[in-house]
C-alpha cells in the first residue's frame, strides 16, 4: 500500500515543526505544496521532487498528491500551520468521499494509506506570543466569503459573540476583500466591551513577525493584511502590563481558588 502524508508544518519557525512532520517529509520522494511552504522548510526538502502549485490551486494540489501516492510514490502534501484547520486535509477527504459516491473516477485513490500529521496553528502561536489568550473556551472563524456565504459567517460571529468565546479570525482581509473584519468587529461590540483586548499578529514566528495588542474598539482592517491573524478576547480577557512587558490572558475561573 502506498503512503500519503498530509503534513502541517506550523506557523513558520523551523524549530516549531514537529519531529513527526520532519520524519514524514524525509521519508517522502515527492512533496506537493505552495512553493513558499517548501522554501520556509529549507534543507529538509532537498533531494525531493517538488510539485509547486500556486495559491488558488488547492484542489489541484490535493488531486496531484493522491495521484502521486496512488502511483507508488511516497508523498507529502504540505501546508503551513495545522493542515486540518482551513487547509488541505479536508480536500483530500472530500475527494475520497466523492470517489466513494461515484462522482470521481479514481478508484486507485482508495488504496492509498493516509496519515495526517498536525502542526501548530497560527492562533496557538499568537496566543503563546502574548501569554495565554486561549485559556478558556474559544473558536475560529474564517472571514473569507469565497467559499462560505457572508450570511453564514455573520451568523457564526453572532453566535461566538453571544456565547462569549475568544474568537480567532483567519483570512481577515485580502487585496479584494477589506470590509469583513470591520463588520465582524461591529458585531462583537454588541456582545463585549470596547476595551476587550485584541491581538494582531503578522507573520507569526517568522523573521519579520510583528505583534500588536489593541482593543476591540480600535481594531481596524487597515492595520491588517492577508498574512495576519486577529484574535479577540472574551468579556473576561485581561491585558496586563509590567514595565515594557505586556500580556493577554483569558482566565478560566481559578480566581475562586486563589482567594
Amino acid at each position: 500500500m502506498t503512503k500519503l502524508f498530509v503534513v502541517g508544518t506550523g506557523p513558520g519557525d523551523s524549530s516549531l515543526v514537529a519531529p513527526k512532520a520532519i520524519s514524514a517529509i524525509t521519508a517522502s520522494t515527492d512533496l506537493v505544496a505552495y512553493g513558499l511552504y517548501l522554501k520556509i522548510l529549507g534543507g529538509v526538502c532537498d533531494g525531493k521532487q517538488h510539485h509547486d502549485l500556486p495559491l488558488g490551486e488547492e484542489i489541484g494540489r490535493a488531486r496531484l498528491a493522491l495521484d502521486l501516492a496512488a502511483a507508488g510514490k511516497t508523498t507529502s502534501l504540505i501546508s503551513s500551520g495545522d493542515i486540518g484547520i482551513y487547509a488541505m486535509a479536508t480536500l483530500v477527504f472530500e475527494l475520497l468521499d466523492q470517489q466513494l459516491q461515484g462522482k470521481e473516477n479514481h478508484p486507485e485513490w482508495l488504496d492509498v494509506e493516509i496519515e495526517v500529521i498536525p502542526g501548530i496553528s497560527a492562533m496557538q502561536a499568537g496566543a503563546a506570543r502574548v501569554g495565554a489568550m486561549l485559556g478558556h473556551d474559544f473558536c475560529t472563524v474564517s472571514l473569507s466569503d469565497l467559499l462560505t456565504p457572508w450570511e453564514t459567517i455573520e451568523k457564526r460571529i453572532h453566535s461566538a459573540g453571544s456565547g462569549d468565546f475568544v474568537v480567532s479570525f483567519y483570512n481577515p482581509v485580502s487585496k479584494k476583500r477589506d470590509w469583513q473584519l470591520n463588520s465582524a468587529r461591529d458585531i462583537l461590540l454588541q456582545y463585549r466591551p470596547a476595551s476587550t483586548p485584541v491581538l494582531i499578529g503578522r507573520q507569526l514566528t517568522r523573521p519579520d513577525e510583528s505583534i500588536k495588542i489593541t482593543t476591540l474598539a480600535e481594531l481596524d482592517a487597515k492595520d491588517v493584511d492577508m498574512f495576519t491573524l486577529v484574535s479577540v478576547g472574551n468579556s473576561e480577557s485581561r491585558h496586563i502590563v509590567n514595565g515594557s512587558k505586556e500580556w493577554v490572558y483569558t482566565p478560566r475561573g481559578y480566581k475562586k481558588k486563589l482567594i
